[in-house]
């Protein structure tokens, strides 16, 4: 994890660390680079990434944790 405060969950009502980073994008409004990141624990992993992949908007899942990674969208 980095050094400053913990980067949490992006799951409803979860409060734990962030360890994996779900990238996405909604092709109908983005263009095909552009990528979106909702960050997941271990728990909401697999929730997240299956709202997003049925709807066809998950594009790569990758370790979170290094300070570069954090999300800008």
């Amino acid at each position: 994890m980095t050094d400053g405060p913990a980067v949490q969950c992006s799951a409803k009502r979860c409060r734990a660390d962030a360890v994996w980073q779900l990238r996405w994008n909604n092709p109908k409004l983005h263009a095909p680079a552009y990528r979106k990141t909702w960050l997941a624990c271990d728990d909401h992993r697999e929730s997240l990434g299956g709202f997003l992949d049925l709807r066809g908007f998950l594009r790569e899942v990758t370790p979170f944790g290094a300070a570069a990674d954090a999300p800008i969208s």
